[in-house]
């Protein structure tokens, strides 16, 4: 035996699929190890071809992939990707989802629905995922819907940390656009002096998706400056109901932040026309150029990203990037 050697040397290998190949190159950079070189392409009736440029036998793989539109493509992507490390010998495959597609379907609200962000974890761990991280998760109990580790990263820290240099000499105020999201702005509460918080109480038609109806302000915002905190921006027409609720009921001004920007249709007019002076959102989905406008704030959230697998890659701790939260 003796011409066989024993190696036990970790390999970290990190991997992107082609839906926000940006965020990953940031990624990798700042591990310091190189995205591995992947062939991915359609085939002509679109169904999609992957395969790893070198061998993964053994490796500790992180496969990162945003799911950005057209999203099922991209998350069919990412477990045809996890499919392949599996069937590579990839000793440990972690999925990496800045953004979770289907979040919003975590429970069923009327009979006959499905409940599809349990059905995404499903997915994964069925193509052979060992282990998630995600950032901002709309609402927590998604980590019990995959049956392994999963890391809940959040961006408050590099939200507020940003908000307070830039607002902390002002009298502030912590909106939170409904009442279901009132905990997190308390943790935004915390980190901005325990600045006030208040909230909009909306009304919805469970009839119709992305649309609000009735808002009012719950809470003292008359002359503050309000933080505006939401998880994410999707059609926009919540988030800018609730700056103009604000601004009718005296706000001195009004500043929008939130980690995922999906802008989807109208989102960016209505942000840019809407009273807010700043929109403040994370580069967790790529915002094309066309969707970018003057009062957008993009921030960077591949430190975090890469502190993450980093702990999880040396068997660390990734508890200890939670600082700041309850």
């Amino acid at each position: 035996m003796s011409g066989m050697k024993r190696t036990t040397e970790k390999n970290l290998m990190v991997f992107s699929g082609r839906a926000h190949p940006g965020l990953a190159e940031q990624v990798a950079e700042q591990l310091g190890a190189g995205l591995v070189p992947t062939s991915a392409y359609d085939f002509a009736n679109g169904e999609i071809y992957v395969r790893f440029e070198e061998s993964v036998r053994g490796s500790d793989a992180f496969v990162i992939q945003s799911h950005t539109s057209p999203i099922n493509e991209w998350i069919m992507e990412q477990l045809i990707m996890v499919d392949a490390l599996k069937r590579a010998s990839a000793k440990r495959i972690t999925v990496v989802l800045p953004f979770y597609g289907y979040a919003r379907q975590d429970k069923k609200h009327r009979g006959r629905e499905p409940i599809s962000a349990r059905l995404m974890a499903d997915l994964f761990k069925t193509a052979g995922a060992n282990r998630l991280i995600c950032v901002d998760l709309h609402t927590s109990q998604i980590q019990g819907f995959f049956d392994g580790p999963v890391d809940h990263l959040m961006a408050l820290p590099i939200l507020s940390d940003y908000v307070r240099d830039k607002y902390g000499d002002q009298e502030l105020a912590v909106v939170s656009p409904d009442a279901g999201r009132i905990k997190v702005a308390e943790q935004w509460s915390a980190r901005l002096n325990n600045a006030p918080l208040a909230f909009i109480h909306k009304t919805r038609d469970i009839e119709r998706p992305n649309e609000t109806v009735a808002n009012r302000v719950v809470g003292e915002v008359a002359g503050r400056t309000c933080i505006l905190v939401d998880d994410m921006i999707d059609t926009g027409g919540t988030i800018t109901k609730a700056a103009d609720a604000l601004y009718a009921e005296g706000a001195a001004g009004v500043v929008i932040a939130a980690t995922h920007a999906i802008l989807s249709g109208p989102a960016v007019d209505r942000l840019k026309n809407c009273q807010a002076s700043e929109v403040i959102v994370t580069n967790t989905l790529p915002i094309p150029h066309e969707r970018q406008f003057d009062k957008l704030t993009e921030l960077s959230i591949a430190p975090l990203i890469s502190r993450a697998i980093r702990e999880v890659f040396e068997d660390g701790s990734v508890t200890s990037l939670f600082d700041g939260r309850a």
